[in-house]
């Protein structure tokens, strides 16, 4: 008997803090802004929405609880899509800024990266003349000077912190290096099966964007943890985003796509939502006779708590 046609889990990440207002006008900052954004996203296809806070301000990254309980309980009255909270938040914030509201929400799902690492847009800041906010050029040109911190320590304390509330974890590797930073936590028991890897391409500081990295990535998660034992996704930054994606889905992965990780539909064409991005590559999908997992599906799949176990507030 043939095999059903494989579903994919589509992630819509709707902001993020490295990309900053002066670099698109579409880029959502207010609350309100990414509750409808993130809305379109799921309305289109997205199973998980990864989430940010910005201050509404000036659109600067935010950490504070106040800010994602104007986003977090309105989406989720409006969706059924997985609500995934940052606990990357910014490479400025101190870990305690980056938890303060997923240790009060215990989600379904946080992003977790698996490592402290380089990380860094600085570049582009030689091309932009003008910026709307002063923050902006400050924190983009000030990359090149500033690590994400995630040590060992910090991952086991958000693992305990977050994992005994029955949260799982979208668990993201920039590197090979990283992938075994996940082993040895799996193998300490403190992340159990089956893991959501998000292998992200790229990133200044992380791995190239060169498609043979895919097959890297994936043979290297196939001998740490079986292929039964964890769901792949890919990220591809900027350019690199549908072309790595489609070929990520064809060697049997997820994908996530966003604003949060590329502001362009096209050369030189900039997005004008998040939900523009979740049904192009929902279409390239569908054309390849891939099927999109609906939320339901994707929580199966991924083995969450489920959303009638949460209470945002």
């Amino acid at each position: 008997m043939a095999k059903s046609t494989r579903k994919i889990i589509v992630t819509c990440a709707i902001t993020g803090s490295v990309h900053t207002p002066t670099m698109s006008e579409h880029l959502p900052v207010t609350p309100s802004q990414i509750v409808e954004s993130a809305v379109q996203a799921a309305e289109a296809g997205a199973a998980i929405l990864h989430l940010h806070a910005r201050d509404p301000k000036d659109g600067r990254p935010s950490g504070d609880p106040a800010v994602y309980r104007q986003i977090c309980p309105i989406l989720a009255e409006k969706v059924d899509a997985i609500i995934n909270i940052t606990t990357g938040g910014s490479t400025h914030m101190r870990i305690e800024e980056r938890l303060a509201y997923p240790m009060a929400a215990k989600p379904e799902m946080c992003s977790l990266n698996m490592g402290s690492m380089n990380f860094s847009i600085h570049p582009v800041a030689e091309r932009i003349a003008t910026w709307l906010y002063p923050w902006e050029k400050e924190k983009v040109e000030g990359m090149k000077d500033v690590v994400f911190r995630n040590t060992f320590a910090d991952i086991e304390f958000i693992l305990l912190t977050l994992g005994d509330a029955g949260t799982r974890f979208e668990l993201e590797c920039y590197d090979v290096g990283q992938l075994y930073n996940l082993a040895y936590f799996v193998d300490r028991g403190l992340i159990k099966p089956p893991l959501f890897i998000q292998a992200i391409f790229g990133i200044l500081g992380g791995i190239g964007p060169d498609p043979e990295n895919l097959f890297v990535m994936r043979s290297t998660a196939d001998r740490l943890f079986g292929r039964e034992g964890y769901q792949l996704s890919i990220l591809g930054a900027g350019r690199h985003q549908m072309s790595l994606l489609t070929a990520g889905a064809i060697m049997g992965a997820n994908v996530r796509v966003g604003l949060e990780d590329n502001l362009y539909l096209n050369a030189g064409v900039k997005a004008t939502s998040n939900a523009e991005m979740v049904r192009k590559i929902r279409r390239i999908l569908e054309e390849l006779n891939f099927e999109i997992a609906t939320p339901a599906e994707a929580r199966q799949m991924l083995q969450l708590k489920g959303s009638q176990n949460l209470a945002f507030a």
